[in-house]
Formats: C-alpha cells, structure tokens, sequence
C-alpha cells in the first residue's frame, strides 16, 4: 500500500491544492472514496488522526482526502468554489491519474459530513453512496437569518455560544449569499429532488452538539421517504468517535459498491 501526497494546481480554486491518496498495492482498476475533513482541519486530518489506512488496508480501494478549507464544500457565492473543485475537478484528475471504476463512495465528519451528502446528492452519476459522520447537515436549510450578523465591535463585547455562533455567521453568511431552504446546498431540498438515489448512511454520538439536525434529517427523510441507514452511539464531536465508527460507514460502502 503506498500513501501519496497529491499536489497539483486547482483551476476551481484558482490555487495549488493539496489531497493525501492511499493507494493499493493489487493490480487495478480500483473503486474510490473521497473521505472530507471537517471545519477545522485539512487534508492530512484523517491519516493523521485516524487508523484509516489501516482500515482499508487489502481493499481495491482508494481513498482521497483533499484539502477543503472552511469553505462547507460548496460553491461561494462570495468565495472559493470548493463544491466543483472537490464534485468536478478532483473527480476528474484521479480518474486520468488512475485506473478506476466507475461508481464512487464518499464520506466525512461534521463539514465534511455535511459536505458528502451535498455532493453525492448533486452528483449521483458518480457517487452511489455517502457517509456522514457528526454531520452539519443543516448547513444549508436552517442557516441564520442576513438580519443577524454582527459587527467585529459587535462580536468583540460577546462570550461564549453567543459569540461562537455571531462568528459562524459573520464567516459564512458570505457563502451562502443568504440563500437557505430550497437552494443548491440545502441537502433536505435535494433528497427530495435527486432522482437517481445515492445510498446513504449517517451516524452521531447522543453527546454530539450536532445531534439535533442529524435528528431532523432522519425525521425528513423517513417522511419523504428516501431509504438510508442511521445510527446514533454514545460519543460526542471527536475523533475517538469518528475513528471508532469510520469502519461501519466503510461495510456500507463496499455493500453499496458490490467488493
């Protein structure tokens, strides 16, 4: 098994770009799975924090993980095009790099987790499954209201979960251009409107901030209803619970992928 460091320039981005690729040591072509850091973190956060190569270790599998800034894997409207450059672009780089197959997998933890539902969703001629691990998946259905952004001087004088969140908006209410339910990058909007379904699996921890959307979203999708597996565990927002339950997300992955 060989663990590369992809550098190249990203015309999506306007800027060199960074992914880490664990690749096989059997003969291809090779399924692949594009694995998505969260908000914090870049593109070594994975094989950093995570046994992940390890896990896949004698699979015919390959497993990307780029570098996706703070940008929720989307298309700013005032900012990078990180939706294109992680759905279009890279896509199409691994597959002239490397022999593949068709039918993808893709997967990730809070931004990230968010961000592989986004994807799969506006891209379900390449990814036949999704993973999502402590998800933000209500990024782009119940973002704050325009009305509430704050000032620096504004923010400044806050504390705490207030000045957290006028923080949140104040960064990504540019992104977003204010638009919410119903846009491109609300994924409630999209699993009603994709036709060709991705399978879809997500999990988080009863301790997880996030647990409340995840929550909403299963409640969504039983409604629809769109078919999918999801799952809570004891945990909360780390990456003892991401690395715990990574292995889970990859049997359905490789269910959905017939290996």
């Amino acid at each position: 098994m060989a663990f590369l460091d992809l550098c190249y320039f990203s015309r999506a981005l306007k800027k060199s770009q960074r992914a880490k690729v664990v690749l096989p040591e059997s003969p291809g072509p090779y399924h692949v799975l594009i694995q998505l850091h969260g908000l914090s973190d870049d593109e070594t956060a994975w094989s950093r924090r995570t046994s992940i190569e390890r896990y896949v270790d004698g699979l015919p599998l390959i497993v990307v993980m780029p570098d996706g800034g703070r940008g929720f894997y989307v298309d700013g409207v005032q900012g990078a095009a990180y939706g294109a450059a992680i759905g279009e672009e890279l896509p199409a780089m691994i597959e002239q790099w490397f022999p593949t197959k068709p039918g993808w997998a893709i997967g990730g933890l809070s931004m990230g987790g968010y961000g592989c539902l986004r994807l799969a969703l506006t891209y379900p001629e390449r990814f036949k499954s999704a993973a999502s691990h402590s998800g933000a998946v209500g990024f782009g259905h119940n973002f704050p209201d325009p009305a509430q952004l704050k000032t620096p001087e504004e923010i400044v004088q806050m504390e705490g979960d207030d000045k957290w969140h006028a923080e949140f908006v104040r960064e990504f209410l540019p992104i977003t251009g204010g638009k919410t339910a119903g846009s491109e990058n609300d994924i409630f909007h999209l699993f009603q409107t994709v036709k060709n379904r991705p399978s879809i699996y997500f999990d988080c921890g009863t301790e997880d901030f996030l647990l409340g959307q995840n929550r909403m979203l299963k409640e969504h999708l039983d409604s629809i209803p769109y078919e999918h597996t999801y799952v809570e565990h004891p945990g909360d927002h780390n990456w003892e619970y991401w690395d715990t339950h990574f292995p889970a997300a990859l049997d359905f992955h490789r269910k959905a992928l017939g290996f």
